[in-house]
């Protein structure tokens, strides 16, 4: 098998060797939300794909996935040569694929996610994209809880703790927990984190 690594200005933002932590984003969120019916998920960030496979795994037939992707070249890199990597996620008829910034359809929808799945940056503070800002700012997360359905959870990952974004999802209105998870699907590896914040029901 081969290896991949997506960077941006020698910046490491990802690598098919270290999906675990990726991976859990996905399925600690959909035990979080358990026995929902017909769930409606938002994926910011395809990547390499860890997360939606994860998603699609878990959940049932009546379930839906939009994902946004900001760069088309990741989408064709997972058509191409990464395409055993994509392992058909991107064709399972419960993924809606949008080529453009989860952003913006946060901000267009109000009470229509059950779980919003946030892996776009290397965390809060480590932006790859300094527009993507506005997500991890107060006004980018009360978009978030507004966007999302009663007692739904915004789910965010991040290569690093930070505890001034707790205290911002706190103060948006949540209910937090953090999560440290390691990078790989072995247990070993780095130690990443995922905030889960609930909605109020």
């Amino acid at each position: 098998d081969r290896d991949f690594i997506i960077a941006l200005d020698r910046n490491e933002l990802m690598s098919s060797r270290m999906s675990g932590s990726e991976m859990a984003l996905a399925a600690m969120t959909c035990d979080r939300m358990a026995g929902r019916k017909k769930p409606y998920l938002l994926i910011g960030g395809y990547g390499m794909g860890f997360t939606l496979r994860a998603a699609l795994e878990k959940l049932d037939k009546d379930a839906r996935i939009t994902v946004a992707e900001l760069v088309p070249e990741v989408i064709e890199w997972a058509r191409g040569p990464m395409v055993d990597l994509a392992a058909g996620c991107l064709e399972d008829p419960r993924v809606d694929l949008v080529i453009g910034d989860v952003g913006a359809l946060i901000a267009s929808c109000t009470g229509s996610y059950d779980a919003i799945l946030l892996d776009v940056d290397n965390g809060p503070d480590g932006l790859t994209c300094e527009d993507n800002a506005q997500l991890y700012t107060k006004q980018g997360l009360r978009a978030a809880r507004a966007a999302l359905k009663p007692g739904g959870i915004l789910a965010v990952w991040s290569a690093t703790k930070d505890p001034p974004f707790t205290g911002r999802l706190v103060r948006a209105g949540f209910e937090v927990e953090e999560v440290g998870v390691r990078a790989r699907s072995n247990g070993k590896g780095p130690m990443h984190v995922i905030w889960f914040a609930k909605a109020p029901a």
